[in-house]
């Protein structure tokens, strides 16, 4: 992708059309949000540790490990770039229970903070690789009933959205980070070919 698409309007269309509240869905508070949400309109705050975002938007939504080696809270791992992925994402958010996404990241980055957290890229993709290792396994002590086999689909899907943060990190995020440092400091989408921000 170069340069970078404003996800919102057509964020409010899909919520509007669902006959929903963007304020019962998007209640997630900032001061919460985790610090594997990668910097873009949406993140999450605190969620619940149910772990459902990702049968709504697998290629957006993965899951943190908690304090004890199984599922904790959720987090955006890649914002959508387009109106199919904007859907997917809405799903996702809504189907939280405890309304922990928002959508208001846009009032909160600023350039200095993306650059902070693309400098600090290597923290979250040790972890991410880590986790997908652990839960890439064939058993687990915290996976509920001894490790019932029943569970190992649901972890393995888990260890997949690890494997694609750390890919995304590697190859795709810098050029969403660099359209999105545009878009921050001129609140409009580059036009084709116009020089984008370093980060």
């Amino acid at each position: 992708m170069n340069g970078y698409w404003d996800p919102l309007p057509t964020a409010r269309r899909v919520v509007e059309g669902l006959g929903e509240s963007g304020g019962r869905i998007f209640a997630g508070v900032w001061e919460e949000r985790n610090w594997r949400n990668v910097p873009g309109p949406f993140y999450a705050g605190e969620t619940d540790s149910l772990a459902v975002g990702r049968l709504g938007a697998p290629g957006h939504i993965s899951y943190d490990d908690g304090h004890g080696g199984g599922f904790g809270a959720e987090f955006i791992y890649r914002q959508p770039v387009n109106a199919h992925e904007t859907e997917a994402v809405v799903e996702g958010c809504r189907i939280e229970t405890y309304s922990g996404y928002n959508w208001d990241g846009d009032d909160h980055w600023t350039p200095a903070a993306v650059r902070d957290w693309w400098r600090g890229r290597a923290r979250v993709r040790e972890w991410a690789v880590a986790t997908a290792a652990d839960w890439g396994g064939s058993s687990h002590p915290e996976w509920g009933e001894n490790g019932h086999p029943r569970h190992l689909p649901h972890y393995h899907d888990a260890a997949q959205g690890q494997r694609d943060f750390v890919a995304y990190i590697d190859d795709g995020l810098e050029s969403y980070l660099r359209g999105y440092l545009f878009w921050l400091d001129q609140r409009r989408e580059p036009a084709p070919g116009e020089a984008l921000p370093r980060l």
